[in-house]
């Protein structure tokens, strides 16, 4: 097995709860977005994001009633879209900021991070979530900031997690070979298209989830079961 150089990691699934993202940043940002998208719509990068869900949706005109109720059915229906992701940082950001929650991790997520970190490992992060929500994300996590430990992140705009060519480009930003990066997700479909791009893979099936018998992909409970 080639030496691991660098490990990619997923979020949601992975180093933190589908829980939190879906029952509390979700329902929070869906509450706020109206009401952001009306006071802050003068802002340069808010004016840039609304317009690019417009252009995604193919609308030629609309008003921004009309990008609001977009933008609230594309949450209902948890699409990625870089523009909605953008846009949900922002109105995460006030809530971090805020004090309104923390960023849930797995008990022992931290502390393995920073273990291999001090063995030399460079650490990534690849998420739907735009690259500003991931780092606001760990900069607020229950176990403190965390954001030191990453190198770097990468969201939508480097590609589809499901794409061979996203991890490919990832590989070509990092400045290694792809046999020694190790991915971390949840979901198997991103774990294929990293392995066909040449990745290591780790499965991340917490409990209550079981392991199966002959996995596709190397299988681990938790961050601890990761051998390197």
């Amino acid at each position: 097995m080639p030496e691991i150089r660098a490990i990619v990691t997923d979020i949601e699934g992975t180093t933190s709860s589908i829980s939190f993202v879906k029952d509390v940043l979700f329902p929070y940002a869906r509450k706020r977005l109206p009401a952001f998208v009306e006071t802050h719509a003068d802002r340069p990068e808010v004016q840039h994001w609304l317009h690019e869900a417009a252009k995604e949706a193919n609308y030629i005109e609309a008003s921004r009633k009309e990008v609001i109720d977009l933008l609230l059915r594309w949450i209902d229906e948890d699409r990625k879209f870089t523009a909605l992701k953008a846009l949900q940082g922002m109105i995460w950001q006030e809530g971090y900021e805020a004090g309104d929650y923390r960023a849930h991790v797995y008990p022992e997520v931290a502390a393995q991070l920073r273990a291999w970190r001090a063995k030399g490992l460079h650490l990534y992060v690849y998420s739907s979530g735009s690259v500003p929500a991931q780092k606001l994300f760990f900069g607020h996590s229950e176990s403190g900031d965390l954001t030191t430990l990453f190198a770097g992140y990468f969201d939508t705009e480097t590609g589809p997690k499901r794409e061979q060519d996203s991890y490919e480009k990832i590989a070509g930003a990092i400045g290694e070979q792809p046999q020694h990066l190790l991915f971390l997700s949840d979901i198997v479909e991103e774990l294929d298209a990293a392995r066909a791009a040449g990745f290591q893979t780790g499965w991340l099936l917490r409990p209550p989830q079981a392991i199966p018998t002959e996995p596709r992909h190397p299988a681990y409970a938790d961050f601890d079961a990761i051998t390197l």
